[in-house]
């Protein structure tokens, strides 16, 4: 195979179209399976903080915090978020220790439309725990016009 044609091999394999990737509540489910496995969440001591009615899906603050004593024994070891309606169901995955204080991550996020998060927090002891929150936006993400 010479150069020019495993280019233009190459290149007619980039320029396939794949179509938009879109998350379902089913996506959702599956990527937090993969994340807890077969453990059954808790609702309680997290705490998620968004808006529940966002005005444009471009950039809404998120905030998660976990009561924890943040301790050796007792600590949380991950933060994880996920959206139902976005193009990937993964928001952000966030590893901690007990040296890191306070369990608390904020951000800021894009949504593509009215949609449930949920945080799901992964403690020291093999226990998770979520909270869910639901958004309503008025004007989604990616779709405003470029001047």
């Amino acid at each position: 195979m010479d150069r020019r044609l495993f280019l233009a091999g190459t290149a007619a394999i980039v320029v396939l179209p794949l179509g938009p990737a879109a998350a379902t509540p089913d996506a959702m489910a599956e990527a937090i399976k993969k994340v807890i496995g077969n453990a059954t969440p808790t609702e309680g001591r997290i705490k998620l903080d968004v808006p529940p009615l966002v005005e444009n899906g471009s950039t809404v603050s998120l905030t998660v915090s976990v009561e924890s004593p943040m301790t050796e024994a007792d600590h949380v070891k991950a933060i994880h978020v996920f959206n139902e309606k976005n193009p990937q169901p993964n928001v952000f995955s966030a590893r901690l220790g007990p040296r890191n204080g306070k369990a608390i991550m904020g951000t800021r996020i894009k949504l593509g439309d009215s949609q449930r998060i949920v945080a799901i927090a992964e403690t020291s002891d093999g226990k998770f725990w979520s909270a869910g929150a639901d958004v309503i936006v008025t004007l989604a993400a990616c779709l405003e016009e470029s001047p």
